[in-house]
């Protein structure tokens, strides 16, 4: 394969905690082909994690919702044909698809770069699209390993797992004043994350009520719940049920706020969404749990500790598993303190 590759393409538009997981693959390649062009391909939503990317050198904003529409919007049909002939006029060496959908599949195609590396198992046939489909087998289960994986058949030769997100000191700053404002000792607090885009993935919220009074007698932290906006009804609840006093900044940061919330932080404990997988990429002590999700995929990289799941180890490949044994009303609050416990006490 190729050493020389000059202008590579990453194409993962979503969501939050998949592309947390290719960041170690951004870095191989930074490392590996450190005077190349690169580019991520990524929805407009998340771009802000992506922005003053270290190891980037340029954003493609990926507005899905627009772009959609365009089967009857000519606006859209419009900015859907820009969009396509700018990925064809940015003439890529080298393109990574680590969504595995057709339609991304199909971007990577789009460009006429003669060296697309995907999946073997991508979905909707998007193999079909690539020039290089690489194999999951048993030594990269977890997709860090395996978009790692993927880089290595391309000719990345440093392909450590390293996490590097942006720090933005203006997104501290306003947290620390936000987190002054509600009260909350900026050095001394722990975040719950009670939400996930899915149901089935959120542990019941009784049991974070239960939680946030153990954590807060047991270690005397402060307590904050955060989620977008529209978790803030949930977190309510939570803070109805705990006996305890919650902050709940629902809505009220931005995604480099987000990070730096998380970075400072003494503790996070996070359904298996988004903020958690920021947070399990900060290093910091947390528990991530897992219900239906296969947490030898997308735990914690590393940090087997971390998780609160049954059987972490024994499901296979599979994403999700439809098992009632792996539900996530089936992790007690006793185990997810233990995790807690040895997290803050190590």
């Amino acid at each position: 394969m190729s050493e020389g590759f000059k202008n590579i393409l990453i194409i993962k538009p979503s969501s939050l905690g998949d592309i947390i997981m290719a960041l170690p693959a951004l870095g191989a390649l930074r490392r590996s082909f450190p005077d190349a062009r690169i580019s991520w391909l990524v929805r407009r939503q998340f771009s802000p994690l992506m922005e003053n990317h270290p190891h980037l050198t340029s954003i493609i904003p990926f507005d899905r919702k627009h772009l959609g529409k365009s089967w009857h919007s000519p606006a859209a049909t419009r900015s859907l044909v820009s969009f396509l002939r700018e990925l064809k006029r940015s003439k890529f060496d080298a393109v990574f698809d680590f969504q595995g959908l057709f339609r991304t599949a199909f971007f990577a195609w789009v460009t006429g770069c003669k060296d697309r590396f995907g999946m073997a198992n991508a979905r909707e046939l998007a193999h079909i699209f690539y020039t290089h489909k690489v194999v999951q087998n048993r030594e990269c289960i977890h997709l860090v390993d395996y978009y790692l994986k993927i880089v290595k058949t391309a000719g990345a030769s440093d392909a450590g797992a390293e996490f590097v997100l942006p720090q933005d000191p203006d997104a501290a700053d306003s947290v620390g004043r936000l987190l002054t404002s509600h009260a909350v000792e900026r050095d001394n607090y722990a975040v719950l994350v009670t939400g996930s885009a899915h149901a089935d993935k959120c542990w019941p919220i009784e049991r974070f009520a239960i939680l946030a009074d153990r954590i807060s007698s047991q270690f005397g932290l402060c307590i904050v719940a955060t989620g977008d906006a529209q978790e803030a009804e949930v977190i309510e609840k939570l803070r109805s049920l705990a006996g305890v006093p919650i902050t709940s900044l629902a809505g009220q940061t931005s995604l480099g706020e987000l990070i730096a919330l998380l970075n400072c932080a003494k503790l996070v404990v996070s359904n298996d969404t988004g903020p958690g997988h920021i947070a399990a990429a900060l290093g910091g002590p947390m528990v991530l749990i897992f219900g239906r999700s296969n947490p030898a995929r997308v735990a914690p990289y590393g940090r087997s500790n971390c998780v609160a799941a049954v059987e972490p180890d024994g499901r296979g490949f599979k994403a999700d598993s439809t098992d009632p044994k792996h539900n996530i009303k089936a992790i007690t609050i006793d185990e997810v303190y233990q995790k807690v416990c040895e997290q803050l006490n190590s």
